[in-house]
């Protein structure tokens, strides 16, 4: 599965806004962010949709991004991940 493209993530520009509010993360290049100097969340797209990978602990997280729930449901977990849940 590749990383996302540039035309995958215009699909997606509420919910990189919605990301990009957190002034923890830092955009390295689009789509992909930082949390502090480690790698954090990115995205990758194949024929099933777009995908997010989340770390969590020292493990990235694979969740699906292709409807508003699951978009809603990255956001609340990114917020949860970030005050330390």
């Amino acid at each position: 599965m590749k990383h996302a493209g540039l035309k995958a993530l215009s699909t997606i520009p509420a919910l990189l806004a919605a990301i990009r509010r957190y002034p923890a993360l830092t955009e390295k290049r689009p789509g992909i962010f930082y949390l502090k100097s480690v790698a954090f969340l990115h995205f990758h797209e194949d024929p099933a949709g777009l995908f997010a990978d989340v770390k969590v602990g020292k493990e990235f997280q694979r969740t699906a991004v292709n409807t508003a729930k699951e978009r809603a449901a990255l956001v609340k977990r990114i917020e949860s991940l970030l005050a330390g849940k």
